[in-house]
Formats: C-alpha cells, sequence, structure tokens
C-alpha cells in the first residue's frame, strides 16, 4: 500500500509519499511560495539527488500536479502510476468537536469541515483545497482527513471549558481545543516503546518546543490536558506569539495605539514571543548566540521561555497524578541541550535528574536522564508524517469512518 501524505498550506505544500509494509519514504518534498514570485518546488526521491524547480506555482492544482508528475517521471519518479497510490492523507489543522478522530472525505463530510473554517481561517481553508484538488486528480484514491485538534478531543469538561457565559461554548463552539496534537500522539506512543512500557500504564507530557510550542498531559494514551487553547496562540510563550497574557491587554493596546482588536491579535501572534522580547530574532539559535554575547534582552527572552515552559510543566503534573516520563520534540526540543538542561534543572523538585552527556546531542532519539532519575527523560524526532500515514492505513484497513456522533 502507498499512501501521499500532504500538508498543504496557505502558499506551501508539504509532502510523502510511504511504502506502507516496510513504513519506507520514496519521495518527499516541500513547494513554496505558492501564488507568489520565486515559487519553487524541491523533490527527493529516495536514492536520487534533489530536484530543485525554479517555476511559477499560481496555485494549489497546479503544484500538487507537478508533485504528481515528479513521483511518476522517468528520471525523478519513484513509482511507475499515480495509480499505485491507495490514498492520500491530508493534515486538517481544525476539526472543531465535529471530528474526534480521523475521517474519509466523502462528499457529505464537506460541509462539515467548511465549518470548520471559522475556526482555523488560516489553515483550514488550504488544507480543504488541496483535499478539493486530490479528489479531482487521483479519483480512485481515498481522501483521509486528519485533525491536530482530533487527539485533544479526550480532555474532560472541566479543563476544556472556559469560565465565561456557557452560551458561548453552547453557541460558538468556544472552549479549548489544543493543537500539535499529530506530533503529541506520536511522541507519546514511540516514548513507550522506546521505554518499554504498555501505553496505557503511561503517564507522561510530551514537550512539542518548537516557533510554536505546547505541552500534553497524556494518560493512557490519551490527552487529558493541554497548554494550547482555542487558538493556538495560548499557552506557552513562543516564537512569535505571546503566550497567555491579561485579556485585558487586547483593549488597553487598541486604545492606546489606536488599534481594531484584530490588528492588536496579529501583533500578538506575530510580533511578540521571544522576538518581540528580545528584538533580535525568534529564532533559538540567534537567541543562544545573542545571550552568550551579552544580550540582555535575548537573555531575558530565553530565561522567560524556560520559565513558561517549567511551570506549565508543573501544573499539568496534578492532572496526572504522577509523572513517569516527560519528552522533548519539535526544533527547539530536539536541537537545544541548554534549553532541555535548563527546564529540567528547574524541575529537580520532581526528582528529575539529567545526563550532561547523554543530553548533549541534536537530533536523535535518546533517553537523557540518569538511571536514577524519578522521571525517565527522552528526546524523541516527532514524525508527524508518518502519524498520518498511519492513520490513513488504519481507517483504510477498517473501512469505517471514525466521526463522532
Amino acid at each position: 500500500m502507498k499512501i501521499l501524505v500532504l500538508n498543504c498550506g496557505s502558499s506551501s505544500v508539504k509532502y510523502k509519499l510511504f511504502e506502507m509494509e516496510s513504513a519506507k519514504v520514496l519521495a518527499q518534498g516541500l513547494a513554496e511560495r505558492i501564488g507568489m514570485p520565486g515559487s519553487c518546488l524541491k523533490h527527493k526521491p529516495a536514492g536520487k539527488p534533489e530536484v530543485l524547480l525554479d517555476q511559477i506555482l499560481p496555485g494549489h492544482s497546479e503544484t500538487v500536479e507537478n508533485i504528481l508528475e515528479l513521483l511518476t517521471c522517468q528520471k525523478h519518479g519513484v513509482i511507475n502510476s499515480i495509480q499505485e497510490i491507495t490514498a492520500v492523507g491530508h493534515r486538517v489543522v481544525h476539526g472543531g468537536e465535529k471530528f474526534k478522530g480521523s475521517v474519509i472525505v466523502e462528499d457529505n463530510i464537506f460541509k462539515d469541515l467548511e465549518k470548520c473554517n471559522e475556526l482555523a481561517p488560516l489553515h483550514n481553508p488550504s488544507n480543504i483545497a488541496g483535499i478539493n484538488v486530490c479528489k479531482n486528480l487521483i479519483p480512485y484514491a481515498s481522501q483521509v482527513a486528519v485533525f491536530d485538534t482530533a487527539f485533544h478531543q479526550t480532555m474532560p469538561s472541566y479543563v476544556y471549558n472556559y469560565a465565561i457565559p456557557y452560551r458561548y461554548y453552547s453557541g460558538y463552539g468556544l472552549r479549548k481545543y489544543g493543537f500539535h496534537g499529530i506530533s503529541h500522539k506520536y511522541v507519546v506512543q514511540r516514548s513507550a516503546k522506546i521505554l518499554g512500557q504498555n501505553l496505557t500504564c503511561l503517564k507522561g507530557i510530551t514537550c512539542h518546543l518548537g516557533n510554536g510550542a505546547s505541552l500534553c498531559a497524556v494518560d493512557a494514551g490519551k490527552s487529558v490536558d493541554t497548554t494550547m487553547g482555542f487558538t493556538p496562540l495560548a499557552g506557552l510563550v513562543m516564537g512569535t506569539r505571546s503566550g497567555d497574557i491579561d485579556p485585558a491587554i487586547v483593549d488597553f493596546l487598541a486604545e492606546k495605539e489606536g488599534l481594531s482588536p484584530s490588528e492588536v491579535i496579529e501583533i500578538l501572534n506575530r510580533e511578540s514571543g521571544v522576538l518581540g522580547l528580545s528584538g533580535v530574532s525568534s529564532d533559538f539559535r540567534d537567541l543562544e548566540s545573542a545571550a552568550r554575547s551579552g544580550i540582555k534582552r535575548a537573555a531575558l527572552a530565553l530565561d522567560m521561555f524556560v520559565y513558561s515552559v517549567s511551570k506549565n510543566i508543573g501544573a499539568l503534573v496534578p492532572t496526572l497524578g504522577r509523572l513517569d516520563a516527560l519528552v522533548f520534540t519539535a526544533g527547539i526540543g530536539e536541537n537545544s541541550p541548554e534549553i532541555r538542561f535548563r527546564i529540567c534543572s528547574s524541575l529537580n523538585y520532581l526528582g528529575i535528574k539529567i545526563d550532561e552527556q547523554k543530553n548533549d546531542c541534536r537530533g536523535m532519539e535518546i533517553e537523557i536522564s540518569t538511571s536514577d532519575s524519578a522521571v525517565r527523560v527522552l528526546v524523541v524526532p516527532t514524525d508527524e508524517e508518518i502519524m498520518i500515514a498511519n492513520e490513513v492505513k488504519s481507517i483504510i484497513k477498517d473501512g469505517q469512518l471514525s466521526l463522532a456522533n
């Protein structure tokens, strides 16, 4: 079975083609600046040189057409025909409360998908556009939507509700949804295998720390709380996002700066976080270098990020009752020994002990805690694409729609 995984953004398409029997990546690539000058497509077939196509990509349809041509052409291809593709897995950011699991996208599902657009207007329309394109170009392949929010649908109501008039939840679905669910799910499942533990017995906190960052408390393989909320703006201090702030700040800044509320939210999304604090960069490699050079605001930004993560880990522990494993993943989590060490050092009260030699690593799967640590600490590189592919394989095999009533 061959499964194509697509992640369609507003101006990009990321893809991987898997041979599922061996979980082998046959090809992968990224199309960028779709609909803009300077668009290009990078294609890497297994065992062959990378291909860079500098050409106009006016829309998602033309982009996917180019991807399919590259997958099947004699020089750069890895399959003889697109008819070898059994299914396409689409990452969809928001599934609202309707979608508690992955679904095969039949015609009757589209209306429910489109209703979720207002919850993620910057992402969902592009995700749905990718599904439409593939239904036209690969009509015989099953199209499967895999939702970033679905993993968090197991949170109890006292966790996901906000303390605002209940009519806003019942009328508009205003509640905590959480994001990065595909990554959190992959990482906790992989961690259980590494630790040799039954997933149903494991209580862990997964730390997806990248430019966007979130934590997830996982009990018996299920999300019971997470730091992001109604939108990805909530929770931790992030690369360009503020994380949790007093909501009255929005009105205060709007009045002081002569801005609309939506313009203030844009600032909180695009100009805040460690970028706004440091005035240097949202890239943590730049911040660590700047802090070592004595730039105080860079050091402040790093201090606030570490504090934000540490504080929220501590806040999630009571949700679990005990903590068996702490897992770092994503760009920062996988590649910054310094930040991992600082976070874990602040959690000594939990009995966490880090082996500094093991922790001196980047981008590898490893346990970094000492043998006498009360909590096992892991670094697990995330793989959202294989998680999506496995979801697709499972739903195609079962022939069921995991659509909640």
